[in-house]
């Protein structure tokens, strides 16, 4: 619809930064008096690290912080049926159930806790499916702004940049209301297992850190090192859960996160602490697909993706 769109970056948030790059959102504030950029994953994992990552390189906080909920995903941490990957999506997730919502909800208020816990105005905005009914969407409404978020329905998928008004105007207020009291959840001289302990109990809600032997010498020989104190702790963790367990759902309690291996990446100047059995992704090869990918710029027709 006009407005331009910068692709910089964007490796995924549970296993890297999860950010566009900070080169791209300086490129785009030259152009535009409001910027949208993406923190991939949740407040717990892709939020967590564009506050206390990339604001720390970049010295840019944002004026306002949008997370992007539906009635499905709602369902699903309220005790919904499993979600497989093929098969028939349960009736439970296309047919009207409150109770389902609201229990679900209790993962959305984590959510917008740590966004508040950054010093930002966080704003809901419900990704409108057809199978939604307007009960749900005030189920989830009232519990946002109980919890003290702006909250819009947004149905962009449906109607382009017409569906989205209600939400850029919800955005726009809270771009204004807000001050500046962001703040970073630790400072960059604090060491480094305290750092993914604050990380754990603050943001994830665990009630403290178990590090398996490996990772624990990894870590004090790190934190003895002087060549370390200028890189950035960079979690790796299941997005499915607010835990290290993609299988609790809602908000987990009582639990502790596992730090089973802890890597370096000097070159990207990460340190990160390997929650849980998360799965690292692998690179591309040295031929990868994407070389013989191309728009025959006769027809616009794609070439090579099958």
């Amino acid at each position: 619809e006009g407005q331009p769109v910068f692709v910089h970056a964007g490796p995924f948030a549970n296993i890297a930064l999860g950010q566009s790059s900070i080169v791209a959102d300086r490129l785009a504030l030259r152009l535009s008096d409001y910027v949208v950029t993406e923190s991939g994953f949740g407040a717990d994992v892709g939020y967590e690290k564009f506050w206390n990552v990339k604001c720390r390189y970049s010295g840019l906080k944002p004026d306002a912080v949008v997370v992007v909920a539906t009635i499905r995903a709602l369902k699903m941490h309220g005790g919904g049926p499993a979600v497989k990957t093929s098969g028939k999506l349960d009736a439970a997730y296309s047919t009207e159930n409150l109770p389902l919502v609201e229990k679900g909800c209790d993962n959305l208020r984590a959510h917008l806790e740590i966004v508040r816990q950054s010093g930002s105005n966080p704003v809901v905005c419900i990704n409108a499916f057809h199978t939604d009914t307007p009960a749900e969407h005030a189920v989830v409404k009232r519990i946002a702004e109980e919890a003290g978020a702006r909250c819009a329905i947004s149905r962009h998928w449906q109607d382009g940049g017409v569906g989205a008004v209600e939400l850029a105007e919800a955005v726009l207020d809270a771009c204004e209301d807000g001050d500046d009291s962001f703040t970073p959840l630790y400072k960059p001289t604090l060491p480094f297992r305290q750092q993914v302990e604050r990380i754990a109990t603050r943001v994830y809600g665990a009630s403290g850190v178990t590090w398996s032997e490996r990772a624990r010498e990894r870590a004090l020989r790190l934190e003895g090192d002087d060549r370390t104190q200028d890189m950035a702790t960079c979690m790796a963790k299941t997005h499915l859960s607010l835990s290290h367990d993609p299988t609790l759902k809602g908000r987990p309690t009582d639990f502790e996160i596992p730090v089973n291996d802890v890597l370096i990446y000097r070159g990207a100047g990460l340190i990160v602490p390997v929650a849980g059995a998360v799965k690292l992704m692998p690179g591309t090869g040295s031929n990868p697909a994407y070389r013989r990918i191309d728009v025959d710029v006769e027809t616009g027709r794609v070439r090579g993706l099958f």
